[in-house]
Order: C-alpha cells, then structure tokens, then sequence
C-alpha cells in the first residue's frame, strides 16, 4: 500500500455562516512534490493551517505522516514550515537568526550554516537580516524551515519575490529534497513553475477540491487548444464572436482567444477570420499548459 504523507478525509472548515473548506478529500504520497493551487479565498491557507494544527477542523477529518491531525504534537516535530513569510530578528545576520531559532526548537546548531549554504546564501550569512533582499528573506525562510530535517515540508509561495535565477534555485532546492525522501507540499499562484516540479496536485475552487491526483493525468486529459492572435486588438471582440458562433468554447487571455478544439480547426478558424476581414498575427496549436488547465476549470467560479 502506498506509503501517505498527508490524506484528507471529508475535511470541512465553517466559520459561522460561512463554509472554508467543505468536504476536502484528497492524499500526497510520501516523497512526492505536490503542488496546491487555486484562487484567492478558495480555502488553501484554511487547509494548511488545518493540517499544521493551527486550527480544529469543523467536521471531518485529516493525517499527516501517518498520525491524526487531532494530534499535532505527534507529527509537527518531523515537519517543516514556511507559511505567510518569514520573520526574523532585523538587527541579527541570517546565520544567527538560524542559529537563535536551532536553539529555540532544540536543533543541532550547525545546522544553520549548513542549511545557509544549502539555499544559497552561504555569502550573504553575515550579513543582517535587515538588508536582505525579499528574495534572500524568502530563501532564509526556507532555511529555518529545513531546521528539523522533516519528513514533510510546507512551503506557501516560496517563490514570492525572487528573480528567474532565485525561482531556479528554490526549483532545484525542492527537487533535491524530493530526491533525498522529503515530502514537499507547495502552494503557488506560479503555475508554471508547478508545471514543471509537482508530480501531484491538488486543486481548491470556493473551497472544494476540484481535482486532486497526478500532474500528467491532468494535463493528458486536457483538451487541445488554438491559440490566435489578431493583428489589430480592435478585432479581438469581432474574433470572439466569429468563434462562439461556431460553437466552440473560446477564452480570451493576453490578447489572444483561446479556443478548444483539435488542431485540424485551425485552418478553418484562420479562413474564417480572414472572410471577416480580420487578419491573424499568430496562430498556433499546442495541448493545454496547466495555467490555461487551471483558468478553465476556475474561471467559471471566479
């Protein structure tokens, strides 16, 4: 049987009137990366901190690492986190924020400078906290949050504010952690980068679970996509019309339509703009990314 890091059962958060997360079913197998998307508002920091036993659950239930969610104190000292952004002390260097927080949680204090090179500030570690850049505050983040070595990391949006070769770095820090057995649980709007890294994913809409399994199961039952762009924007309504009136589903995303069909339409989609005197720049076909995956499973809800 497959081993899990984290499974959900029915798991339902109200406040009040109002329904969090309702009826959450869902499971990460264990030294996976899984991505975890959806909305503002749709439930997943509800979940997260469900999960981190921050909050009781309203009905249903949740494990993590094998143990209840009930009992946090059983799970939370193999599991590390980084949820809405890290603090530190402003006045101390990176490495002896790490240090100060080694000693609070009783970790081997040489951890810290291991872990400072890990992420990639292994220059920038005497250096105060006050003078990192966003990004090193981020990656420092991650740092502490790798302080117990856990078996599961949670990590919400560790790319916030980093550069392409920063959001490189935290890519391939996640992969390697992967490799050596850690379960990696992400939470992103960054689809793209979870494209590329997530085997799994769990996807929330007004707080249900609205796809949860494998990345390529997903992608593969995806529909082909046209991707059209008019030379002149002024045609772009005039485009999205000509195409509904065929019947096909059609989304407008960067200027661009983005319809639902086999390539094999693609031609047809090109002569009938040109009948109604519009010109295409670009025409394009291609399977869906999980970005346009995500809008269409969403933007009906939004």
């Amino acid at each position: 049987m497959e081993k899990l890091a984290i499974s959900a059962t029915d798991l339902t958060k109200k406040y009040g009137e109002r329904t969090a997360l309702s009826h959450a079913n869902f499971s990460v197998p264990a030294g996976t990366i899984c991505g975890f998307v959806g909305p503002n508002g749709s439930g997943k920091t509800t979940t997260i901190r469900m999960l981190l036993g921050l909050i009781s659950p309203t009905s249903g239930t949740g494990t993590v690492l094998g143990e209840n969610i009930s009992l946090p104190e059983k799970y939370l000292p193999k599991v590390g986190a980084m949820i809405e952004g890290p603090a530190f002390y402003p006045a101390l260097s990176g490495l002896e924020n790490l240090k100060v927080l080694a000693d609070l949680g009783g970790f081997p204090v040489e951890r810290a400078e291991e872990l400072i090179a890990k992420v990639g500030l292994g220059d920038r570690g005497g250096s105060k906290f006050k003078t990192y850049s966003l990004g090193m505050k981020q990656r420092l983040g991650i740092a502490a949050a790798l302080l117990p070595n856990p078996e599961l990391l949670v990590l919400d949006e560790p790319t916030n504010g980093l550069d392409p070769s920063g959001i490189q770095e935290v890519r391939e820090l996640i992969r390697d952690l992967a490799n050596r057995g850690t379960t990696v649980f992400v939470s992103s709007h960054l689809l793209s980068e979870l494209e590329m890294i997530s085997e799994y994913l769990v996807m929330l809409r007004e707080g249900k679970v609205i796809f949860s399994g494998r990345t390529h199961d997903l992608l593969a039952g995806a529909e082909p996509i046209i991707v059209a762009k008019p030379e002149y924007e002024v045609d772009l309504t005039k485009l999205v019309k000509l195409i509904e009136d065929t019947g096909h589903a059609v989304a407008v995303r960067d200027g661009a339509v983005h319809v639902t069909s086999a390539k094999e339409w693609a031609p047809t989609l090109n002569r009938l703009a040109f009948e109604a005197g519009i010109t295409l720049a670009t025409i394009t076909t291609a399977q869906q990314t999980l970005e346009e995956t995500f809008f269409e499973m969403t933007e009906d809800e939004a």
